[in-house]
């Protein structure tokens, strides 16, 4: 995958987004929203850590077997009627879908929201083989009409305000109005995009789950045109990664279950369809021809890699969702397609760590992304494990290197630490002239730039210890 992605391009992108209000207004609804319906979901669902315990060891069972399960979704899918075609690399599955796309005459050619097309570039290969490309999910159609990339891979318009959305209707729509009702916007994207559906030669989607035992390509969407993508137009085209593979329909029975509550908090989402060959004699509706593209583009070396189990995500964006660090900055800043926790592992596994070391840096480590991932992936752990590369790859820059050896001097000599703590304490108490919090701080100007810094409460935590505070 290529990603335009560098570390300057990421620390100036952050702190523009944090003075962005717009995006900060857009951010705080759409985070604040999500995180308090997974709770909701959470506490209703009973065997919720029983089903994530089931769904990751699934996916790790996969992993350690991928091969057996690509073969069998292979035969299956072939014996259904379906062509599967196999993609090494990203450029090559873009070549793959244009070549088909050219070999069905197709002028038009709708497509379902699917982060793998925006992870090998295939609305830009389309683009520029000269198809009429319609994004048809709400939120991608509103990118597509603002010329933006997502910024979350499950709400990909998200840094978009409703107000701002309005507004591109009335450019693009041509009814000329600005439109103030939910509903309303929603009916307005309908009516535009109904008979780009029926005009359609070619519908191309992603796939949620790939069912080994069937063949059967699974796509999980609140909005329908996934159904209508895949089943109007004469041609269908399916590109997913290959470790999108559940052995059976029970076990995507399982990850289901987790997918909806993970997202959106939500039992199941309004359309769960599972869609196995093209049409076949008797059939009233389908596709006359079925494509599947399984791609690597990378995957098979972060299998062979310490980090392999972030190829167990099944792209909930539950660890975006509660990442405090996206909550301030939003999609864009991270440069690649993929977004926060997950994003800060994948796009360095990806692309290389070398263009995006600030990623796995640009995390305070909470915890809180690992709590709520549907598949319990260890995120901060990999995070770590691509901090230290940095570190022994000498990605590091200088200044951070001397800063760390610095505190490393010290944090080895107890004595020098427990000295240096307490008369750091004491100056950030009188630093902060008593009002709680610091808002400037020499050599830390990054931090205070943008938020105060809580002055200390109490003495070091050994001296509080030793008083018996808890």
């Amino acid at each position: 995958m290529t990603v335009a992605y560098t570390s300057q391009h990421f620390k100036q992108e952050a702190k523009a987004a944090l003075v962005e209000p717009n995006l900060q207004r857009a951010l705080d609804r759409t985070t604040t929203l999500l995180q308090g319906r997974r709770a909701e979901a959470y506490r209703a669902y009973a065997e919720f850590e029983t089903t994530r315990d089931a769904g990751s060891a699934i996916k790790d069972h996969v992993l350690c077997h991928l091969d057996h399960y690509l073969e069998a979704f292979e035969r299956n899918a072939v014996a259904a009627g379906c062509q599967v075609h196999w993609a090494a690399t990203a450029e090559e599955a873009c070549r793959i879908v244009v070549d088909l796309c050219q070999q069905a005459n197709a002028k038009t050619v709708t497509r379902v929201k699917s982060m793998l097309g925006e992870e090998i570039g295939l609305p830009e290969a389309l683009d520029e083989a000269g198809f009429d490309r319609v994004e048809t999910d709400l939120a991608e159609h509103i990118n597509q009409l603002a010329g933006d990339r997502p910024s979350h891979i499950v709400i990909p318009a998200l840094h978009k305000t409703q107000e701002q959305v309005a507004e591109l209707f009335a450019q693009h729509h041509g009814h000329g109005r600005v439109i103030e009702e939910v509903g309303e916007l929603v009916q307005s994207a309908r009516l535009v995009l109904r008979e780009k559906y029926f005009a359609a030669d070619v519908g191309i989607s992603g796939a949620n789950f790939l069912v080994a035992d069937t063949g059967a390509v699974c796509t999980v969407t609140n909005e329908g045109n996934a159904e209508l993508t895949m089943q109007l137009p004469r041609v269908q085209i399916v590109t997913a990664g290959i470790e999108k593979l559940v052995p059976s329909l029970d076990h995507a029975g399982v990850l289901l279950r987790l997918l909806a509550r993970s997202a959106l908090g939500m039992e199941i989402t309004q359309y769960t369809t599972f869609l196995t060959g093209a049409r076949r004699p008797g059939d009233r509706d389908g596709p006359e021809a079925m494509h599947i593209v399984l791609v690597d583009a990378g995957r098979t070396d972060i299998l062979a890699d310490e980090i392999r189990s972030i190829l167990k995500c099944i792209r909930c964006a539950a660890c975006i969702n509660h990442c405090p660090v996206y909550s301030q900055i939003g999609g864009h800043a991270y440069g690649g397609i993929y977004q926060g926790p997950m994003g800060s592992v994948l796009t360095p596994a990806m692309a290389s760590l070398a263009q995006a070391k600030d990623l796995p840096h640009a995390c305070t480590l909470n915890g809180r992304c690992v709590e709520v991932c549907p598949v319990k992936i260890p995120l901060t752990d990999l995070m770590r494990t691509l901090r230290e590369r940095t570190w022994r790859e000498q990605l590091v820059d200088r200044p951070t290197r001397f800063g760390l050896g610095l505190w490393a001097a010290v944090a080895k000599r107890p004595a020098l630490y427990r000295f240096t703590t307490r008369w750091a304490i004491r100056a950030l108490k009188l630093w902060s002239r008593g009002r709680g919090a610091i808002r400037f701080l020499p050599f830390a100007g990054a931090f205070t730039a943008s938020r105060d810094l809580p002055a200390p409460e109490g003495g070091t935590f050994m001296d509080r210890y030793r008083r018996g505070e808890r």
